[in-house]
């Protein structure tokens, strides 16, 4: 059988039913989540390009709501509005496996399909598990990274595979979906090598975006390229050299998604709480006073975010949240990490740059055992007055095997919306009983941006 057709059969046929009342309430976390990291970076340069475009394609027949705002945009331009908001800050959900990538990025996509459609919130809950189903399970298969192209290749095809499910196609639309989404989906990695430029935040948007276009086109009738995985120029042959499966199963992917408690690159999580326990034993510290740092990482941590030279001298928000060195600075020298860290106010800084210039990485064989289930980052910190501290982490707090409650996730998001909304608490009300809703317009339209 095609993957493509194996991919729309299971997603054709799947419903609201085999979605457990755990799965549930960690979707409706990720819901919340999603809301809350995209509505903190509401102001930031890229987010506030991309919502201007949106709110300049207004149109009553397609439109969805722009998150924090109350007004509405072209629904392929709100979704990559939205989108590019809740990536922003890298501050939104994850899944590690041969391949790495954060599903919520399909949210805003997702949600602007149902607002169109007027769908209730229990055919969204369908999408959000129909989408990170499959987007997770090609992660499982096969790791494009290392080809040369990014994770939001699979974050389009579970876009559109989700879409569908949201607008309820058929299996042969369904089908046809992936196709297209399938052929316009391969992204090249140089977003994620080197300096880091403001289309880090956009290119899981775009990837959105296309998968939701690809399942409107197919709504309307388009065909798309097939067989697309086998064909003589399909991804077996192009992009993966090789075939693969996947299998669908219980339970599903979502609770084995990460969310994040600090606003860095996933694989540095462990490092932050490592580095923060640290400071606990030995007290605040100053850089003057810091003899040497030395941190043990896994390979896929230390390629990512710590073999290239930039990853040294950030100059930019996006390398500097992919820094290893620096965000393990940070955390020592701040006691936290926060969005503040990443201003470049704080990335330049004297004392910062003074500790990352004491500071070793390097690769533990033994922890790459450990990956992708754990992600494991050891940090040693020696002092000039001889005391010395080292702390590991290998699930910190979000991690799926540590899961932020309900109430973490509000912690979260209260404290990255501070006094800036309105509408929070009857958000979450909605959010929270997302299964209940009739339509889920009213969700985005809650919430506003001072």
């Amino acid at each position: 059988m095609r993957l493509s057709k194996k991919i729309a059969e299971w997603a054709s046929s799947f419903s609201y039913k085999e979605i457990s009342t755990e799965e549930a309430e960690e979707l409706k976390k990720r819901v919340v989540d999603s809301f809350a990291v995209a509505l903190a970076a509401f102001h930031e340069g890229p987010v506030r390009v991309a919502r201007q475009l949106a709110e300049l394609t207004a149109s009553q027949q397609l439109s969805a709501t722009i998150w924090g705002t109350g007004r509405r945009g072209f629904l392929e331009q709100a979704a990559f509005a939205n989108a590019c908001a809740v990536r922003y800050l890298d501050f939104n959900d994850t899944y590690l496996s041969k391949e790495a990538l954060h599903p919520s990025d399909m949210i805003p996509a997702l949600l602007a399909a149902a607002e169109a459609a007027d769908a209730d919130g229990k055919r969204l809950l369908e999408g959000m598990a129909v989408a990170y189903e499959i987007a997770s399970r090609l992660a499982d298969a096969f790791s494009v990274r290392g080809k040369g192209f990014d994770h939001v290749t699979y974050i389009a095809i579970g876009a559109a595979a989700g879409v569908a499910k949201v607008l309820g196609l058929g299996e042969e639309a369904t089908e046809h979906a992936i196709n297209i989404a399938t052929t316009i989906a391969p992204a090249l990695r140089q977003t994620r090598a080197g300096e880091i430029s403001m289309w880090k935040a956009c290119a899981a948007a775009n990837a959105a975006k296309e998968g939701l276009l690809a399942a409107l086109l197919a709504s309307l009738g388009m065909t798309g390229p097939s067989p697309v995985f086998e064909g003589k120029f399909g991804f077996f042959n192009v992009i993966s050299k090789e075939p693969f499966d996947i299998q669908f199963g219980k339970p599903l992917k979502v609770m084995e998604n990460s969310i994040k408690n600090w606003p860095v690159e996933y694989h540095s999580m462990s490092a932050v709480e490592a580095a923060i326990r640290v400071r606990e034993r030995l007290g605040p510290i100053r850089a003057e006073e810091v003899e040497s740092v030395e941190i043990k990482t896994f390979t896929v941590s230390y390629k990512i975010i710590a073999e290239d030279p930039e990853k040294w001298d950030p100059k930019t928000r996006e390398t500097a949240d992919h820094s290893l060195p620096y965000i393990v600075a940070a955390a020592l020298l701040d006691g936290d990490v926060w969005v503040e860290s990443f201003s470049p106010q704080r990335f330049l800084a004297k004392d910062v740059r003074e500790v990352m210039r004491r500071t070793r990485v390097e690769v533990d064989p033994k922890y790459d055992e450990v990956y992708p289930k754990g992600i494991p980052n050891r940090v040693e910190v020696k002092l000039k007055d001889g005391r010395s501290a080292a702390e590991e982490s290998v699930y910190p707090p979000g991690h799926f095997m540590n899961p932020l409650s309900k109430e973490g996730v509000e912690r979260k998001f209260w404290r990255l919306l501070k006094e800036r909304v309105a509408g929070g608490e009857e958000f979450l009300s909605l959010a929270w009983s997302l299964e209940r809703l009739d339509s889920v317009g009213s969700l985005a339209r809650r919430l506003r941006i001072f």
